[in-house]
């Protein structure tokens, strides 16, 4: 009996996705704790400084999280956060700020053009049913609970602090995905009928956390896959995997017209530079 393509589709994707995961979690627990767990300790020989004056002249040192420093660094984070207009104010971050805002509204005036397609194919049906909303949303919670699971059961901090490290990103990036909702109020590609246009979808809705601009389970995945990448990139392929997973629940956002594609860019930029540059400055 032959397969069609839609039920070998359903068949093939969850062993893919379960094949990737399984390598992910294997590697890193076989692979023990990375290089660049610990600061090496000293060296008495090389005339290290005291330390009052190596505080003054080395680099800020990296910051560690815990369960008990998780709230202070959170508010840390949206501070850093909600004062950024103020570094664009001194002329800090104007590259990067403009090529992104850029690549929005590019993405924004082709967004009429390319969702009508994801309307009417059949194309992702399979696709869509093992990456639904529900399945990705809990993927995404899942890996840093299993992280810290694993760490805690290996006694290993390292990745406990990964997870810790991932669970802020998720707090960080839900606060500015609410605030970002609630202020664009735009409606999903599923509620637009007939009778809309697909160039009007600004300020309607009125499910206010839940509109569509920017994606909430992209910009989480991508937090969450920006942490592990960061932190275990001494096995190359872990930031393959794990970015791979996050780009893939972000085109899955598209297919089930849960979003539009300018939705998911700015999710994906928001999530990397969140966990980046905020919850894991000076690493």
């Amino acid at each position: 009996m032959s397969l069609t393509p839609a039920r070998s589709w359903r068949l093939i994707s969850p062993a893919a996705c379960a094949v990737v995961l399984f390598l992910l979690f294997a590697s890193l627990v076989l692979h023990a704790q990375p290089c660049a767990q610990n600061d090496p300790p000293p060296d008495p020989a090389a005339g290290a400084p005291a330390p009052a004056e190596s505080s003054s002249a080395a680099a800020p040192a990296s910051r560690d999280v815990s369960a008990s420093l998780l709230p202070a660094n959170f508010l840390r984070d949206q501070e850093n956060l909600w004062l950024f207009p103020r570094q664009l104010a001194k002329g800090q971050h104007w590259g990067p700020t403009v090529t992104v805002v850029a690549a929005t509204l590019a993405l924004l005036s082709a967004d009429p053009h390319v969702q009508p397609y994801f309307a009417h194919t059949t194309a992702f049906r399979g696709f869509d049913r093992v990456f639904s909303s529900r399945i990705t949303g809990v993927e995404t919670l899942a890996v840093p609970a299993a992280f810290y699971a694993i760490g805690f059961k290996r006694h290993d901090s390292y990745m406990q602090k990964t997870a810790l490290f991932a669970g802020e990103a998720l707090a960080d990036v839900e606060v500015v995905r609410a605030v970002m909702n609630s202020l664009s109020n735009r409606w999903r590609p599923q509620d637009v009928f007939n009778r809309r246009s697909y160039s009007d979808t600004f300020f309607h809705n009125v499910s206010h956390i839940g509109s569509s601009f920017p994606s909430g389970h992209t910009i989480a995945a991508v937090a969450v896959a920006t942490i592990i990448a960061r932190r275990y990139r001494s096995h190359r392929w872990v930031p393959w995997a794990a970015y791979g997973l996050a780009g893939t629940i972000g085109l899955s956002r598209i297919s089930l017209r849960a979003h539009f594609p300018s939705d998911v860019f700015l999710g994906t930029v928001l999530g990397y530079a969140i966990a980046r540059f905020d919850v894991l400055q000076n690493q």
